[in-house]
């Protein structure tokens, strides 16, 4: 199996190679990693991509899955109004 080939968040286009590659760097939780490669900030919000990392760290690092923090959602602050992101000739 070729890592470079293995899409593990498809979102932000992160390989199997990429996530062992931080892995080896010293990121060891998925806080982390998320911010080191962007999992879990795609339009799934890490639905799909954060419980396969989660998997994959737990397996390098020998801790159960349970012991795995997976971060949540940060949503704005205070939600703003799509109007505001057409141009003025679109709305």
């Amino acid at each position: 199996m070729d890592a470079r080939r293995v899409i593990v968040c498809r979102c932000e286009d992160v390989t199997l190679a990429d996530v062992l590659e931080a892995i080896e760097e010293g990121y060891r939780d998925l806080e982390s990693l998320k911010r080191r490669l962007r999992i879990g900030m795609g339009a799934c919000q890490g639905s799909h991509c954060l419980p396969i990392v989660a998997r994959i760290l737990a397996r390098k690092t020998g801790k159960g899955f349970d012991e795995l923090y997976i971060p949540g959602n940060r949503p704005p602050l205070s939600p703003i109004e799509f109007k505001y992101f057409l141009k003025e000739s679109e709305g």
